[in-house]
C-alpha cells in the first residue's frame, strides 16, 4: 500500500512539473538592494518563473534591442529554485543578459543583475570605477538580499546558487571564485604587452594605484556560497595569481568568442584562463560563430544604422546580431544549463 501511495504521488509530481514547464512565463520585478552600503546602491532586475499568463509584454526593447517578453510584478511560482547572478561587461548594465535570463527561467530558474557603479551604461562615476574590488562584492551582496529578504528567499534553494558574467563581468566570476588579484604579475604582463586591451583599462581606471587600493584589489573576494560559474569571453585573466587560479575547485564554465569583432587577444585571456584552472574542474568552449558581442541581446534590423548616426563606432555590438546572435544564444544557454543543473 505505501509502495502504491508512493508511484501515486511521484506521478502526480511528474505530471504536475510537466504542466509547469508547458505553461511557465518569465515574471520580472525591479530589484533594488537595501543594505548598509548607502554609498553604493545597487539597481537590476530578478526574472523568475510565474504561472501568470496576464500581462505578458515587451520589455527592455528599443530600436537598438529586440528585448524579451515578461510580466511585471507577476506572481511567482511556489517552491525553491536554483538562484544565478549575472555580471555585464565594462559599460554594460543589468539587461544585456536578459535574454539568457528568460531562457533560464523556462528551465526553473531565478535570475538577478544589477547595474555596477562606476563601470555600467550611466554609472561612470571615475571613483567607482576605480575601485574594481566592489564588483565582486555587489554580486554577494545581491546574494545576501535574496537570502534575507522574505518574498525573496522563499524561492530561492541556497544550496543551488550560481553565478556567471561576461567580459569585465568575467573577471568579477573569476574573483568569486577565488581568484586573487597579483600587483606585481600585472605590472609585470603590461610592460611587456603596453597595447594590451586590459592593461588600458586598468591604467584608464587608475586601478591599484596606490597602497591601500592594492590591498583591497589583493584581498579575497571569493563568495563560498557560489556553486558554479560562467565566464563569457572574460578579460583580465593575467591580473590573477597563477596560484589562486590553480586552487580553484569549484566548476567553471568557460566560453571564448574567436571572431574578431570587437574580440579580445584569447591566448592571454579564456585561453590562458582554462589551462590555468584544475583541468577536472573547468569546461572549456570557443565555437567558431561567437564574437565578444553576442553574449548581448538580440539587435533589431535597424540597430546598426542607429548606432552608426547616434554613437559612431558603437555599431559593432550589432555586426551579425539577429538571427546569427540567436543561433549563438541557443549554444550558450545549452552550455550554461548543463553546466548549472
Amino acid at each position: 500500500m505505501n509502495n502504491l501511495l508512493h508511484i501515486a504521488a511521484l506521478s502526480l509530481a511528474l505530471t504536475s512539473s510537466a504542466v509547469l514547464a508547458e505553461d511557465i512565463q518569465t515574471g520580472m520585478r525591479d530589484l533594488n538592494i537595501v543594505d548598509a552600503r548607502n554609498d553604493r546602491p545597487l539597481e537590476g532586475f530578478l526574472w523568475y518563473p510565474t504561472a501568470d499568463t496576464d500581462g505578458a509584454a515587451p520589455v527592455h526593447s528599443n530600436g537598438v534591442w529586440k528585448g524579451i517578453v515578461a510580466i511585471a510584478d507577476a506572481e511567482p511560482v511556489a517552491g525553491k529554485h536554483p538562484f544565478v547572478v549575472l555580471s555585464h561587461g565594462m559599460y554594460g548594465n543589468a539587461r544585456n543578459q536578459n535574454w539568457l535570463a528568460e531562457a533560464l527561467v523556462a528551465k526553473g530558474f531565478v535570475v538577478a543583475a544589477i547595474s555596477h557603479p562606476g563601470t555600467s551604461t550611466w554609472l561612470r562615476d571615475p571613483d567607482q570605477a576605480r575601485e574594481l574590488w566592489e564588483r565582486p562584492k555587489d554580486i554577494s551582496r545581491v546574494i545576501d538580499h535574496a537570502l534575507s529578504d522574505p518574498v525573496l528567499r522563499a524561492q530561492i534553494d541556497p544550496d543551488r546558487i550560481y553565478m556567471a558574467g561576461h567580459s569585465l563581468g568575467g573577471m568579477t566570476a573569476v574573483a568569486l571564485a577565488g581568484g586573487r588579484f597579483d600587483d606585481a604579475r600585472v605590472d609585470a604582463f603590461c610592460s611587456a604587452h603596453p597595447d594590451d586591451t586590459g592593461c588600458d583599462v586598468l591604467k584608464l581606471w587608475n586601478v591599484a594605484e596606490t597602497p591601500q587600493d592594492v590591498a583591497a584589489m589583493q584581498a579575497d573576494l571569493s563568495d563560498p556560497r557560489i556553486k558554479g560559474f560562467g565566464v563569457f569571453d572574460l578579460g583580465a585573466t593575467q591580473t590573477f595569481s597563477a596560484r589562486s587560479l590553480a586552487a580553484i575547485v569549484r566548476p567553471m564554465l568557460v566560453i571564448a568568442a574567436p571572431l574578431d569583432i570587437g574580440g579580445l587577444n584569447l591566448d592571454v585571456e579564456s585561453r590562458a584562463l582554462r589551462a590555468a584552472l584544475p583541468t577536472g574542474n573547468v569546461t572549456y568552449l570557443e565555437p567558431g560563430t561567437l564574437s565578444h558581442f553576442d553574449f548581448l541581446g538580440v539587435c533589431k534590423p535597424a540597430a546598426v544604422a542607429i548606432l552608426a548616426e547616434e554613437e559612431p563606432g558603437d555599431e559593432v555590438i550589432c555586426i551579425n546580431g539577429q538571427e546569427e546572435r540567436e543561433a549563438d544564444h541557443a549554444l550558450i544557454v545549452e552550455a550554461v544549463v548543463t553546466a548549472f543543473q
